[in-house]
């Protein structure tokens, strides 16, 4: 059968519009591959602990090893859109130690790969970490709760919305106050130490805010009931004092 002049001129169309679908497709991907992720704004926070129970020792917790394990699980599981930095030494709250805080979603345009962008600033963190870490160690010390105070002094108003990774076994130990010399056999009596520390040091503003210690009670390994009764008195204190959220995902 001949073909008319009229379908042949319908050819070039066709073929046309087959081109033009798959261009289509194509041009549908690249904007969908652009499109940028959700914004991150978790406010987080970040403790190290630069007493002698945390250097790599047999009897130590290795605190630099326990904060190179969890830190970038934690920033980024967590959402973390800013960290802040606080050290545990002698005498925390007023510790010359101090780092920048780092914006872990930096700004971008269109183009920009966002997520290699926040990793990017993930790695900025973990260094930061470490400079804090370092400088805790040259000034020793264990004063876990002045820590605690500091980093929600550095996060008012943050709350619920706070996410704060704690490296430290907790072993509050300075010049006037050592946990180990205090009975903490039962509720009442570690109620009655909770007491005597606020009222020397007030209570650290940690309510609503998720706290996700990663080594404590490890200096009592071996000596399961005194653990016990010293993670009670912390649970007691973050969980019962404090109204904070005690997580154990990074222990």
């Amino acid at each position: 059968m001949r073909r008319s002049v009229r379908d042949g001129r319908r050819t070039p169309g066709l073929r046309r519009v087959a081109v033009l679908v798959p261009a289509a497709g194509l041009l549908a991907a690249l904007v969908s591959c652009t499109s940028q992720p959700d914004p991150l704004t978790t406010p987080c926070g970040v403790v190290v602990d630069g007493s002698g129970s945390g250097a790599a020792t047999a009897k130590g917790f290795d605190a630099e090893a326990k904060l190179k394990n969890s830190l970038m699980p934690f920033l980024e599981e967590q959402q973390c859109g800013t960290v802040e930095f606080a050290p545990i030494t002698r005498s925390s709250k007023s510790s010359s130690c101090q780092v920048a805080e780092v914006d872990l979603d930096p700004p971008g345009s269109e183009t920009t790969d966002q997520e290699s962008a926040r990793a990017a600033s993930r790695g900025v963190a973990g260094k930061k970490a470490l400079e804090e870490l370092e400088c805790a160690r040259t000034q020793n010390g264990s004063d876990v709760w002045g820590a605690l105070d500091r980093i929600s002094e550095m996060m008012p108003g943050d709350g619920p919305d706070a996410k704060l990774l704690v490296v430290s076994d907790f072993d509050q130990a300075d010049k006037e106050f050592r946990i180990s010399r205090s009975d903490l056999s039962t509720a009442r009596k570690r109620e009655t130490v909770i007491d005597t520390l606020v009222e020397q040091r007030g209570l650290p503003g940690l309510k609503g805010m998720h706290v996700y210690p990663v080594g404590l009670g490890m200096q009592y390994n071996g000596r399961p009931s005194e653990s016990e009764d010293f993670e009670a008195f912390w649970a007691q204190m973050l969980e019962g004092r404090a109204q904070a959220h005690v997580h154990y995902d990074y222990r």
